[in-house]
């Protein structure tokens, strides 16, 4: 078997932190960069590389690191942002950057989480903006494009967020009633996202774009 190396960004977030652990415990993979803020911010481990980085220049930061794989789990909110420019930043422009410059490092795969409903049709700003960083990462020239939406997701985060504790109470009674077409809007546990982000990556790879919608998170 070719071992691999995978570079990941947002490993600190809600799916990010489980991605991590998923490709450190992933015998197909011989090296896992993390690209962080600060240092240390991930538990040491024989397979991790830390690249501090304030995300200012991604050409520069990008230009010595090497990998098959990037795992992009990159997201925030327009509250937490601050405002919609700073969310385009984080979602778009930060995605589509680091996607940008890997390509030019030779990466094959990139496996990004979008959001269900993404559309750059969308009259909803949020679903706008991960419609339209889609459309960008098809236009960079990867042979293997791999888009994930999870609906609601479901997790512990250090903020508080109305939303997804309603989901986390409701989650039992939704699944009783969305089933079929409509399984896809059931909330889904950020863990289970992070473990099927490492799982596709391994699928038998065709030349292309490959969209996954939340009820095929398994």
């Amino acid at each position: 078997m070719t071992l691999r190396k995978a570079l990941i960004v947002g490993a600190t977030g809600l799916i990010g932190s489980s991605t991590i652990k998923y490709l450190f415990n992933d015998p197909a993979y011989s090296e896992v960069t993390a690209l962080v803020r600060r240092t240390p911010l991930l538990k040491n481990h024989r397979k991790l590389k830390e690249v501090i980085t304030d995300f200012s220049n991604l050409d520069k930061t990008l230009s010595t690191i090497t990998a098959n794989d990037v795992f992009c789990c990159l997201g925030t909110t327009i509250k937490k942002a601050g405002s919609q420019d700073a969310f385009r930043k984080v979602d778009f422009s930060l995605v589509v950057d680091v996607a940008r410059v890997m390509r030019k490092q030779g990466a094959e795969q990139f496996i990004v989480i979008s959001a269900m409903g993404a559309s750059s049709s969308s009259k909803v700003f949020y679903n706008r903006i991960k419609g339209e960083m889609e459309e960008a990462l098809k236009n960079l020239g990867y042979p293997y494009l791999r888009i994930i939406r999870p609906s609601l997701l479901l997790g512990k985060r250090e903020e508080f967020r109305l939303g997804e504790r309603i989901g986390i109470i409701m989650s039992p009674f939704w699944k009783l009633f969305l089933v079929g077409s409509l399984k896809k809007y059931c909330p889904v546990k950020a863990d289970a996202v992070a473990r099927f982000m490492v799982k596709v990556a391994h699928e038998e790879p065709i030349d292309g774009v490959y969209v996954y919608e939340s009820n095929q998170i398994t």
